[in-house]
């Protein structure tokens, strides 16, 4: 239970950071420079591209270093990053990828008119994010990011390997402990699927509340 905790501790922060890292990107690939648009555009690549793991073994290691490395060249001594810390920041890294283009994708679903009569009105753009942008793009945007969410709480499995206690990790040790495999190894399945149950209950009634007097499908039809 420890493990299920720190596993939703890092989904939770990880797919927080990957909002923001995806709301800016989503901004900057539509509204940005060129040189904006393309560092955008090689940083979803990349991280798409590579696998998870092996990204979460170079940002785990090689991004402590460099920052620790930094700190020493500025006359600062070495830091000791939490693991929580770490973990947040790599899969929120590699979700802001994925936001990126869910947002962008949200974004452009958005009827341009709605947004061309607000900047007709003279609509500061802060306004116009929170008053049609946001709540425009949200019924699009959250099967996507729902879906994110779910891979997020799967992909702290993945932080078992550069040993931060996790769900996974707490799994393996209790079974090795106890050979006790299949009672252990069930349980932590039981507990994926009991999150993810309880994740699309709640994902259920935000896509409801967003979608609010929008038609259903079968009025559409």
């Amino acid at each position: 239970m420890v493990g299920l905790l720190h596993s939703i501790e890092i989904a939770v922060g990880a797919t927080c950071l990957g909002l923001l890292i995806g709301t800016g990107g989503a901004y900057g690939k539509l509204y940005g420079g060129p040189v904006v648009r393309d560092l955008l555009a090689v940083y979803t690549t990349v991280v798409r591209a590579v696998p998870e793991l092996v990204l979460i073994l170079l940002l785990y290691y090689a991004g402590t270093d460099l920052i620790n490395q930094v700190l020493t060249a500025m006359g600062y001594q070495r830091v000791d990053i939490s693991g929580l810390a770490a973990g947040i920041f790599v899969l929120g890294f590699v979700q802001g990828a994925y936001s990126t283009e869910v947002i962008r994708g949200a974004i452009l679903s958005i009827p341009q008119g709605q947004i061309e009569a607000a900047r007709a009105y003279g609509m500061p753009p802060s306004l116009l994010l929170r008053r049609i942008t946001l709540p425009a793009m949200l019924p699009f945007a959250i099967p996507g990011l729902a879906n994110l969410w779910l891979i997020a709480t799967k992909d702290t499995a993945l932080l078992a390997v550069v040993g931060f206690f996790e769900l996974t990790l707490a799994t393996r040790q209790a079974a090795g402990v106890t050979k006790a495999y299949l009672t252990f190894y069930v349980a932590a399945g039981a507990l994926y699927l009991m999150l993810s149950l309880f994740s699309n209950l709640i994902i259920g009634r935000v896509e409801a509340w967003a979608r609010r007097g929008m038609p259903s499908v079968k009025e559409a039809r």
